[in-house]
């Protein structure tokens, strides 16, 4: 027997970016234009604190199409890492998919396994971090948020910021008014 430490999978939360974590402009690039969705911050500081994994998961088509590039991307992310570090949270991963059909040279694909609803993105986290799918929560503004998650094995929920208003949440787990407020509801439930 090989003595040691086993460490077992654990669940996280998988977090879409533009509507859910940050409010929807429409191919965020700026730093100075990143706002956060109201309570976002404590809500992932709330996870931190109880060692769940935080992972943004965001399809980033802008890149794909040429609009902006990595560096504007990376920088929209460093503006949202110190924002939630004013309020004590973090991000634990940070995935992107600049695929598209319409994308140029190697983005152009209709249908990449990264970019959701696919769960490649999902689920390469959870290979590179140890993450347990099925104990895990995807929670987005669209539809192809809740079907990444649920093609990922994970459970969904839908919030009602950025696009939600406008998706059927039929398919959600759970649906929310806010990233907030599915936290909340999703740690009332436990793990």
């Amino acid at each position: 027997m090989v003595e040691g430490t086993f460490l077992a999978a654990r669940p996280a939360v998988f977090i879409d970016r533009d509507g859910t974590l940050n409010e929807e402009v429409g191919y965020l690039h700026r730093p100075e234009d990143v706002v956060l969705v109201p309570g976002a911050a404590g809500a992932l500081a709330r996870l931190n604190a109880l060692g769940i994994p935080v992972v943004v998961v965001t399809n980033q088509s802008g890149i794909g199409k040429g609009r902006y590039g990595w560096d504007e991307f990376n920088a929209v992310m460093e503006r949202i890492a110190e924002l939630l570090a004013k309020e004590g949270a973090r991000m634990d991963g940070i995935y992107a998919a600049p695929h598209h059909e319409r994308g140029k040279g190697d983005y152009a694909h209709p249908d990449h396994p990264d970019r959701k609803p696919n769960p490649g993105m999902l689920v390469r986290a959870a290979e590179e971090h140890r993450l347990d799918l099925s104990r895990s929560w995807m929670i987005g503004d669209k539809a192809l948020d809740i079907e990444a998650g649920r093609n990922a094995g994970c459970r969904s929920a839908l919030v009602r910021t950025g696009y939600g208003s406008q998706v059927d949440g039929a398919r959600a787990d759970l649906v929310a008014a806010d990233l907030a407020e599915a936290i909340d509801r999703i740690l009332a439930a436990g793990f």
